[in-house]
């Protein structure tokens, strides 16, 4: 959802001038906040690109020439964004009062009918941006979703693998990967350098539309299984989509910082005790079950998702 907002207000705009008010959040910048804003200001917005739960915006400096597609002239480099917990991407009017958390703040160059602000706002400092090199990806495909995709990726994602929304998602890799791990299913499906994207939410949505416990050997997975439960990650990914995302608290935003509503529609995730909604479609009573699983929770159907006798965690 916010690299949809940010294709829209951001690509093709100047950044003309860089306020840092917490230099926290440039952790990740090695040479601090004065090299952060040397490269930013004057520098144009060529696109916004997503992999996993990284986002970058490759940047064209003041000098640079021609159109920003052409792989000669490919942006070398790019402004990354990790929302950690609480990071929020913010598009605001300058006139706007500044929010309580607000870290750092980027004017940009006019356009009509747009804020004129990109601010990042963090209340537990957790995410951060910085400046980063733009390097080939492994594969030779696009470094990830984008308007005008390029086979570049920021360094720090490189390692992140591909998500079900990728067009250039390789099912066949995917699997054959899968097979090679000997671990549950879920704990496969929250490996990045498996899949990224999915998360622990989405995850459980996933395995209850598929029928498939989190606990299922990943190295006994039939073709079909796996199959069914990436489609179903790619469908309740679209659905979160459609809905704005999935907020549980005014934290999670999108750039116009309004909150999602795909948590009305959860079947697993956060229902314990709750009827499940497939066996009660069909006159079977059976209760969602909260079980923990990696210092976080799993939620299941214990009808339609028997645990496996051979499972892992």
């Amino acid at each position: 959802m916010v690299r949809r907002g940010l294709v829209t207000w951001l690509r093709g705009r100047t950044i003309t001038s860089v306020e840092v008010l917490d230099p926290r959040s440039l952790r990740r910048h090695a040479l601090g906040p004065e090299d952060f804003k040397g490269n930013l200001q004057g520098a144009t917005v060529t696109d916004v690109v997503r992999r996993g739960k990284f986002l970058w915006m490759p940047l064209r400096e003041a000098t640079d020439t021609g159109s920003s597609d052409r792989h000669d002239q490919a942006p070398a480099v790019a402004l990354m964004a990790h929302l950690g917990m609480s990071g929020q991407l913010l598009m605001e009017d300058p006139s706007f009062p500044d929010e309580k958390h607000l870290k750092v703040r980027l004017s940009l160059s006019p356009s009509e009918g747009m804020p004129d602000e990109l601010r990042f706002v963090d209340q537990r400092i957790f995410g951060g941006l910085f400046v980063t090199d733009m390097v080939p990806t492994d594969d030779g495909g696009p470094g990830g979703l984008a308007v005008s995709p390029l086979p570049l990726i920021a360094e720090e994602a490189a390692h992140i693998a591909r998500d079900p929304l990728d067009p250039a998602f390789s099912f066949d890799l995917f699997y054959s990967r899968l097979k090679k791990r000997r671990t549950g299913l879920k704990r496969a499906l929250l490996d990045q350098g498996l899949v990224s994207g999915i998360g622990n939410i989405y995850a459980d949505e996933a395995l209850w539309r598929a029928g498939l416990h989190y606990a299922r050997p990943t190295d006994k997975l039939r073709r079909g299984d796996a199959e069914r439960v990436l489609a179903c990650a790619r469908e309740v990914m679209l659905d979160a989509l459609a809905a704005g995302g999935t907020s549980f608290d005014s934290l999670y935003v999108n750039v116009n910082g309004a909150s999602g509503y795909f948590d009305r529609s959860l079947n697993a995730y956060g229902r314990e005790g709750q009827p499940c909604n497939r066996c009660a479609a069909v006159g079977i009573y059976s209760a969602i079950r909260r079980e923990q699983f990696m210092n976080r929770s799993s939620y299941t159907c214990p009808v339609c998702q028997p645990r496996p006798r051979n499972g892992r965690w």
